[in-house]
């Protein structure tokens, strides 16, 4: 017998053990989970967003527009760029700005790349939902809201529903069946951008925005 056929003898004779099983993520949530109502996850993740430097203000689904108008304007914003054919981007557009500039992301970024580098104040985008354990926003780019206007301009505005806050990941990708489908970037946000150099200096807007703002939008005549 050869070397090779004895070697391969050993291999084939080698008993190979069952393929384990799936761990028990479900079970493992269930145990562990934090038992909290809505408002509970909502103070949770105001606590988280505003610890890492984020604004989160108190909002109802008809007073939103005219609060993003008054902060855009006491910031000194003059140009946000809105998505295109968006309910809510609509809604902005309705609202009497003076100086404020609304711009649609309707071209191509080869377009209007400079202007969107250089010329954008902000951005407004919606946040599918949050999660309360890490503190972080869900935002789902697609063609109207393009993955670009959350990560150029300096400032970026994000309307929540404060009704669409999960208790962890785990909670938020089986209550919206994120296995079923996913854009080309599923965004966790947490903040606003920020980095470290070697001496452990802390800046913000690195390589993204400066600025997250939260309009958490709860249902009308609803305590905040």
């Amino acid at each position: 017998m050869s070397a090779r056929d004895s070697i391969l003898g050993r291999l084939r004779a080698t008993s190979i053990p069952e393929k384990p099983g799936l761990p028990d993520v479900a079970g493992w949530f269930a145990a562990h989970q934090r038992q909290e109502d809505l408002p509970q996850r909502i103070a949770r993740l105001r606590s988280a967003l505003e610890a890492s430097h984020a604004e989160v203000h108190d909002t109802t689904a008809t007073a939103w527009p005219a609060l993003l108008v008054r902060l855009a304007t006491e910031k000194g914003l003059r140009t946000v760029v809105i998505g295109t054919d968006t309910a809510h981007g609509a809604a902005l557009e309705a609202q009497a700005c003076g100086d404020l500039q609304w711009v649609r992301y309707e071209q191509p970024i080869d377009a209007w790349r400079d202007a969107l580098f250089d010329d954008m104040d902000a951005s407004f985008t919606t946040a599918r939902s949050a999660v309360a354990e890490t503190g972080s926003l869900v935002l789902w780019p697609d063609a109207s809201e393009p993955r670009l206007m959350s990560l150029v301009p300096p400032v970026h505005f994000v309307l929540l529903d404060a009704a669409k806050v999960h208790a962890d990941f785990y909670s938020a990708t089986t209550a919206e069946g994120w296995a079923h489908g996913l854009p080309t970037n599923a965004l966790l946000i947490s903040g606003p951008s920020k980095t470290a150099d070697i001496q452990q200096t802390l800046a913000y807007g690195a390589h993204g925005p400066r600025q997250l703002i939260v309009l958490l939008c709860h249902a009308q005549g609803e305590a905040a």
